[in-house]
This record gives C-alpha cells, structure tokens and sequence, in this order.
C-alpha cells in the first residue's frame, strides 16, 4: 500500500526523493515525509499529498547525501501529520520508514512502554524503530545486529528502511511480505516499493526475497537472511521504459492508460500467437499433461482481478470444457478450501503483491495444486512465488483504478482457453484460425470505440448528479458489468452495482424509478433476446437506459435513452471491447465531479496488506 524510496550515495538526495514519492503516490496519498542525514538528522512529515511535502520543506536544510521517503495509506493511526512517516526511536537516533502491519505491535508496545519508552504516534511502525533501539542498548550489540534480532521477534508484514545518525555509513532494508526493489548505480545505492522511482537513475536492480536484509555501507552492498546467512547478488535489468511513467500530454494517467489499450492487449499476445493457429505459452505448454486431465480450474484474485477471473470462468467452461471456480482470494484463505493436486490454480494480479492473493497461493501450494500466475510487474512476488505464469506486459499502470491491466488479463486468459482447448481436441484447428484471427482485429476495434470520446463525455454531462447506477449483463457480459460498476464506485464515489440482467427481477428492480440509469451491456450475441426483455421492464418502471450496443443495431435503439455502438465481435472478445465505454463513462462523470481519477479516497493501487 505505502509507497518507500530511499537513496544513498554521492547525488544529493533529496531531489532524487521528492521525485521517487511522486511517482510512487499511487500507492498512498493520505501524508508523506522525508528524512535526511548530514550532520544531523532532519524529518519533514505532512498530511496530504506529496506536494503539500515538498512545498512545506522549501526553505529547510534539505542537504545530505544519504535519506529516505515515504507516501502513506492509512493502517494505523488517522492520517495527519504525527502518525506520518518517517518515525524516530526513543533517542532520536534513529529513523524507519515502513509499509506493511506488524500485527503483534500492541504486546510489544506494552513492554517496550514497561521498559520507560514514549510514543508520539499511533503507528505499529514506530513500535518497530523502537523495539530496535532497544535491542541495540539492552543486548550492546550493532546498528545491523539489532535490525535483525527485531525483525525476528515481530509478526506481520513490511517493507522497511532504517538509517541511524550515529551510523552514517549505513542504509538498512529488508522485506517479508511487503515488495522492496534495490537499485545499484555506480557507488550508489536505491531502494523503492517498485521500480518507478528507480528507472531514471539505473536499470540495475535486486528484488528481495522474504527474510532477506539489504545493508549498504561504506564497503557496499550485501545482502543476508534474517537468519544471517550471506545471500548472492542477483541483479536483474530492468524492462520499464521512463516515458511510461509520465501522462505523455494526457490530462491523468487514467485517461492516457484506457487510450493505450489498443497497443496493450496487442503486446498481451505479440509473439503467442504462432500462423494463426497455435497458441505459444511456455507456463501452459510446461504442464500440458496435466491440464488435460485436471478436475478443474480454480481462479484467484481480488477487485478488477477477480472481475478478469469471472471472465474467464466462462472462457475455460466454453472452449476447454473444464469445471472452473473463481474466488476471492481474500476470502479462499479463511476457510477450509477442498483443493488437490489435480487442481490448477490460477492466481491474478496487476501488482503480484496483493497479499490476499499470495497468502491463498501459498495455501493452495500447501495442498499440492499447481499454481499459475497472471501479473503486470516482472520480478514482483508472484512470479516468483508460483509454478509456471504468464505476464500480461501492459505496461506501468498508474491509476489507481485499472482499466488496461484488466483487458490485458482477459487476453492472457483467452489465450490460455483457447491454448488448453485446443490442445485437448475440444477447439479444431478451423475453429482456433478463427478466433485468433478475430483476436488480431481487436486492437483496431477498440481504436475506433475510442473516437467516442467526446460523445461519451457528453453522456456523463448528463448523469454526473446521479445518486446511483445499475449495471446489467448476461453471460460474459455481466462481468462486464460488474467491472463498471467498480469503475464508477472507485473514481466517481457515486454508488454503483451490477448485477446478472435475469436477477434484476428478483431484488433490485424495486430500486428503478426515473432518477435511476441503468447502464446494460446488449450486443447482438447470445442472450439477445432476453436482454431486450430486460430493457423492456426497465423502461416500464421509467429507469433511463444507457445501452452498449453492436454497430447497426435498431431493437435497442428504438428502446434505450441512450446508445453507445461498438463494433460486432464474437462474445469470448466481448469484455474486451465493450468495457472500454464503460471505463471512459466512468472517468468522464469523475471528472466532471471534481473528483482526483488518479488518486480515488480511500484507495491504493497495490494492496499489499490484509
């Protein structure tokens, strides 16, 4: 959730940190802080934004060549400027930057305020910075020793940074749970959430594992467990380009990521797709054997992801013929889940970090299933958690909410369907030419959706009032649903839910009346019919129709208020083509209402706490 940067080296640091929490806001905007060392150490902290920070630090000693920062979302503590990072140790000694939840803090807190120890925040993390100070005087041992014997007595997770004023050569951090990348430049050293503040300055980079501390001192970098066994360098290049990161004259990241989608989901199946007829995806090839005779699929994730997995529900039943659940991880890991080893679990996350969906991974693992991973981020936690994977290569997603990871998802599950069907002889080889050839089409598809734009902006002049939403779909359609309505929850704070079309009789139709849009998905596909017959009742009851429908199409349009056409293609393709007006309807009402698209109330983009 929070994001952390930290640089040591011959550069002055504070430019390279105000510049890293900028672009790490994404993953926490409620306060940020800064702290500095020179001849002392110097902490600025402010509730707000990144550049509430940097405007309250002008005119302050901000020289020194070793710091580190920090942009919180919330856990502990109200956002304001006590509980904001970074925290000191009791002596002042000390300071810690952290994102994660140590769970066991309140015990520990107990005994440290026992021992005569003080707090000014409300934070689990200045628990953490105590407990270490106290290590260091009560067992005399050094700055390094006592970050270790702490991180051994605590429960939970982090990602931390720690640096000491009276060991000025040294840059702590260490990771369980929590993602922490370090840079390596030429004799100077970064440390970050994820590579984003890092690109500019080296491609270099060391993800650490869980249990592993990261030391920088003056004779380098080395890297042990917390058991203090030495771990080899494994340094890996970086894949992100640095203009993927800047709105490229968008007017947000959000608008600028649901425009890039046409090259997404293109560079999601650049080089899988073999003469239009074979499926290459080494994670599916690998346990070809297997997957012909598992019992079925089991899909994982959290939010958009989980929406992607419900796609793909159907996606598996119709072209691999294989049973399939979708879960939400945060739910699969607090019950007694029957999973075996003829099980294959498919875990989904933009990030790889999502901590619901790593702890139900490693459950799964426990059980014996083989454990698949479709993310973003390469060299993120679940790539390197689970068995076999694919990467969506969307590219840097930094809006909060996703729009192009989630299409980019959809097409790695399509391929997958289509890969494993074909395989098991229930997708022909006429059949496979088909949809593939069809999956080419897409991205120009969606290029021409895109030119809706300014009409789609004037819909959302028209319902930017609105109290409430519905979404309706059938079939592949009402994921669809669902994922628009989140998008509009998420950015626009107008409440929004989106149901299967044949359950609005049973329960929400009670809520149409005049003042209630309802947005439904009805292509001329399957369900067509009775779609129309939805429409029909939700006309009867006044509701306003806003209706996503196939290019030519007159039933519809002679009974919705309002159409936006997209172009026909087979219902498998259909969440990737028909949720693009809904993302643009979602960000066009937000903005009209004032509201920060990239930085929703309340959000993060990597959920990488419970």
């Amino acid at each position: 959730m929070c994001g952390i940067v930290a640089y040591k080296g011959p550069r002055e640091a504070y430019p390279i940190l105000i510049k890293g929490l900028k672009r790490l806001e994404y993953r926490g905007y409620d306060s940020a802080g800064i702290a500095l060392l020179n001849e002392s150490l110097n902490i600025y902290k402010k509730a707000g934004k990144v550049a509430d920070l940097d405007e309250s630090c002008q005119g302050k000693d901000l020289s020194g060549h070793i710091g580190m920062g920090h942009t919180r979302w919330a856990t502990h503590g109200e956002p304001n400027d006590r509980n904001a990072h970074p925290h000191m140790s009791q002596s002042g000694d000390m300071a810690i930057i952290h994102n994660g939840i140590i769970e066991n803090y309140a015990s520990l807190k107990e005994a440290l305020i026992l021992r005569g120890h003080t707090f000014k925040s409300d934070t689990d993390t200045e628990v953490l910075i105590h407990l270490i100070e106290d290590i260091k005087d009560k067992a005399n041992v050094g700055f390094e020793e006592a970050v270790r014997i702490a991180l051994s007595e605590v429960i939970g997770a982090y990602a931390i940074v720690i640096l000491s004023k009276s060991n000025p050569d040294y840059l702590i951090a260490a990771r369980k749970g929590s993602p922490l990348v370090v840079g390596v430049g030429e004799d100077e050293y970064f440390f970050a959430s994820d590579a984003t503040p890092i690109v500019e300055y080296t491609r270099n980079v060391i993800y650490l594992n869980d249990g592993e501390i990261a030391i920088v001192s003056k004779d380098g970098l080395k890297i042990k467990t917390i058991e203090n066994i030495d771990k080899p360098l494994y340094i890996q290049e970086l894949e992100i380009n640095l203009e993927t990161l800047e709105k490229g004259g968008y007017e947000h990241f959000m608008l600028k990521e649901i425009f890039e989608q046409p090259k997404s989901i293109l560079d999601s199946f650049r080089g899988r797709i073999h003469d239009h007829k074979q499926v290459v995806m080494a994670g599916i090839d690998q346990y070809e054997n297997k997957l012909k005779n598992i019992n079925r699929i089991l899909i994982i994730g959290c939010g958009t992801s989980w929406h992607a997995g419900l796609v793909g529900e159907y996606l598996f039943e119709e072209f691999s013929r294989i049973p399939v659940e979708v879960e939400y991880a945060s739910e699969f890991r607090y019950r007694n889940p029957i999973v075996t080893e003829n099980d294959f679990v498919i875990a989904i996350s933009q990030s790889g970090e999502t901590a619901d969906t790593l702890a139900a991974i490693e459950l799964a693992k426990e059980k014996g299933a083989t454990i698949f991973g479709i993310c973003n981020v390469v060299g993120s936690s679940i790539p390197r958690t689970t068995h076999a994977g694919a990467y969506i290569h969307a590219g840097p997603e930094i809006g909060v909410a996703s729009t192009k990871a989630f299409t980019a998802q959809v097409t790695a599950l399509l391929l997958m369907s289509f890969s494993i069907g074909h395989k098991k002889g229930v997708i022909s080889d006429r059949r496979m030419r088909e949809l593939l050839t069809e999956l080419e089409t897409i991205p120009a598809k969606i290029e021409k959706i895109l030119k809706l734009d300014t009409y789609i902006k004037e819909l959302a002049e028209l319902f930017k009032d609105s109290k409430n939403f519905l979404y309706l779909g059938r079939g592949v359609g009402f994921p669809v649903a669902l994922e628009g309505a989140l998008k509009l929850k998420e950015i626009s704070y107008i409440h929004a839910e989106g149901y299967p079309a044949a359950e609005m009789k049973h329960g929400p139709i009670a809520l149409i009346d005049a003042e209630m849009p309802v947005v439904v998905i009805a292509t001329q596909r399957n369900h067509y019919d009775k779609v129309v017959s939805n429409i029909q009742e939700v006309k009867a009851r006044k509701g306003k129709i806003i209706a996503i429908v196939t290019e030519g199409d007159t039933v519809v349009k002679g009974l919705a208020d309002y159409i936006i056409e997209i172009p026909d293609t087979e219902e498998a393709f259909l969440p990737l083509i028909a949720t693009i007006p809904l993302q643009l309807l979602s960000y066009h009402i937000a903005v009209l209402r004032g509201c920060n698209v990239d930085q929703p109330r309340n959000l993060a983009k990597s959920v990488t706490v419970e």
